[in-house]
């Protein structure tokens, strides 16, 4: 029986006469956690796009959970299942953290046109939910512009888990953060994939943490994928060493 949640096969796309993906074959099971690396300018923001609805591919295919999704536009991804979080922040800053949440539960029940009281009745289980998976109780009355870096990263963590995603896509998860915000970070996105067995995806430029939170890595170089494997097999290769980790003195 097929496990693979994920299914991409031979995605391509081009801007212009730059090939930014070339032929691209990658897959996920269900609950894996997995982190895509590579140089500046590699494709992994375009392979996201992709992967998400921003941007069309120019050839190849993407199933999510049996479904060809194609294509599809941006709002019809996130209805499948697929959540999105950190490349572009989605939190109102003048809203406090409830509030916050709040708009997302009732996005995702298609309820936004009822957002402000008297309407906090509506979803109110689903965002007292939410805040607790991701700690922010005791915030939720803080003003969200107001928060330390971390906390804000913790909240649209919260905003993107209120679509109930079953694959959710982090990009550059504890950018800008301080070390302990950073563990803290990736301390809970560990807790998330193992306790609601979220299929998480991650891109990094911090291998400390890209080795210590992933259990597959693949590289992307110019658009291609040219190693996957498990930290331990990619940390080893030679043309990962070349293209990428040296630098990093993985």
């Amino acid at each position: 029986m097929n496990r693979n949640i994920l299914e991409v096969t031979g995605l391509e796309k081009h801007f212009g006469g730059v090939h930014v993906t070339r032929n691209v074959h990658f897959s996920m099971e269900e609950g894996e956690q997995s982190a895509i690396i590579g140089p500046n300018g590699a494709g992994k923001s375009t392979f996201m796009n992709l992967l998400t609805g921003f941007h069309r591919p120019d050839g190849g295919k993407v199933v999510f959970a049996g479904r060809d999704i194609t294509g599809l536009p941006p709002h019809k991804v996130a209805r499948c299942g697929i959540s999105r979080a950190f490349q572009v922040s989605s939190i109102f800053a003048r809203m406090t953290v409830v509030e916050n949440v709040r708009a997302a539960v009732h996005a995702q029940m298609r309820a936004t046109f009822r957002l402000f009281a008297p309407a906090r009745a509506i979803g109110a289980e689903e965002t007292e939910r939410v805040l607790a998976l991701c700690a922010m109780e005791d915030k939720r009355e803080l003003t969200a512009g107001e928060l330390a870096q971390g906390d804000k990263k913790r909240l649209e963590l919260a905003i993107a888990l209120a679509g109930k995603p079953r694959l959710l896509f982090l990009d550059e998860p504890t950018a800008g953060m301080s070390i302990e915000e950073a563990r803290s970070t990736m301390e809970l996105v560990d807790r998330l994939n193992r306790e609601l067995k979220l299929t998480v995806l991650f891109t990094e430029h911090d291998m400390e943490i890209v080795f210590n939170h992933a259990r597959t890595l693949t590289l992307l170089h110019r658009g291609e994928i040219i190693v996957q494997g498990t930290p331990a097999e990619v940390r080893s290769n030679e043309t990962a060493q070349k293209v990428y980790l040296g630098e990093h003195h993985a």
